[in-house]
């Protein structure tokens, strides 16, 4: 499936773009925190793309050896 509204990512998309697992992007999602809450089209939650790179950049990836 591709992003219904240009700028925002489905989670399979937002999971690709932060370099995490999709179900990464639903478990950091369900906890309250500072994760991007997303916008919904039916059932279908969208992020928006500037709000998950701004979290990317609060949120460095793990290094890896």
């Amino acid at each position: 499936m591709t992003a219904m509204i240009p700028g925002y990512l489905t989670a399979q998309q937002a999971a690709d773009h932060l370099g995490i697992s999709i179900k990464s992007v639903y478990n950091l999602n369900g906890q309250e925190n500072d994760f991007p809450d997303p916008v919904y089209v039916g059932r279908t939650p969208l992020w928006p793309v500037g709000r998950l790179d701004t979290w990317r950049k609060r949120h460095p990836g793990r290094k890896r050896p």
